[in-house]
């Protein structure tokens, strides 16, 4: 019994350590200006400036549905990409698969600054940089090796007698991956857009180096609107709350498969 309270006070203690943060940007986002001093900064503003808000969703509207239409797409395109590799590597295997798996897991540990200069040069030489598209492209093609092993491993754990019915019935590869695989793909489905969803809305190395203004996303709308010297803090507080929402709802309504999802794959007996 004294073991579950103190478990359960050293997880309320690190629930508000957490959250901590969180409720600093929110005084924030609610104060007027001037009165953003550091005497002030736990106090609870009042009056509640809601303004800041208003400021900042004009500031970066445009950018924000950049974002979302970067997002919804890179996601989209590399969840159904990673599915099909995933479905190939997991049951439908070949000479030189396992190769050919190990090789595209190399890429989940490249990082972004040691290939930024010669993609820059790519994305130029084939028309598409300064572009949504560009950057869309770039999210995709960087997203699938982590995609397809989620997928894959996903995969490996549905029974192998499923597909062989389905094959002696006359579906197909793609007959098979219509009507049995994917139909029991939604926690992985959860899982990647949980994953690139969020990673994809958070980037900001590629957000700033591949677009030009107009397609610029919300991470670089952020950084510019904290940037320079009088800074009014209330308006990149309040920018950073809306910039959050997207991807917390995303985690809500998909939250439930990620657990699932993850571990799917993970454990062998």
């Amino acid at each position: 019994m004294i073991g579950r309270l103190l478990l359960y006070a050293f997880l309320l203690l690190a629930t508000l350590f957490f959250l901590l943060p969180v409720y600093l940007v929110v005084l924030t986002a609610l104060k007027e200006p001037a009165k953003i001093t550091l005497d002030t900064v736990w106090q609870w503003p009042d009056p509640v400036y809601w303004e800041s808000f208003r400021i900042a969703w004009e500031a970066f509207r445009p950018k924000f549905q950049n974002s979302l239409v970067l997002a919804v797409s890179a996601t989209l395109l590399s969840a159904m990409v990673g599915a099909l590799n995933g479905y190939v590597l997991a049951k439908w295997p070949f000479r030189g698969s396992n190769l050919l798996f190990a090789l595209m897991l190399f890429g989940m540990f490249i990082p972004y600054q040691s290939i930024l200069i010669p993609l820059f040069q790519f994305v130029k030489a084939i028309g598409l940089y300064g572009t949504l598209f560009g950057l869309i492209l770039v999210h995709v093609v960087y997203g699938i090796p982590i995609v397809t092993l989620i997928f894959k491993n996903y995969y490996s754990e549905i029974p192998d007698e499923l597909v062989e019915a389905a094959r002696i019935d006359g579906a197909g590869f793609f007959g098979v991956f219509r009507h049995v695989i994917l139909p029991l793909s939604a926690p992985a489905f959860g899982v990647v857009a949980i994953l690139q969803f969020t990673q994809i809305w958070n980037e900001f190395l590629f957000a700033v180096t591949l677009t030009r203004p107009e397609s610029q996303p919300i991470t670089v709308a952020l950084a510019q609107l904290a940037g320079g010297e009088a800074v009014k803090w209330n308006l990149p507080m309040a920018g950073a709350i809306l910039a959050a929402l997207p991807p917390l709802l995303v985690y809500i309504f998909l939250g439930r498969y990620f657990l699932r999802g993850l571990l799917a794959g993970s454990v062998k007996g």
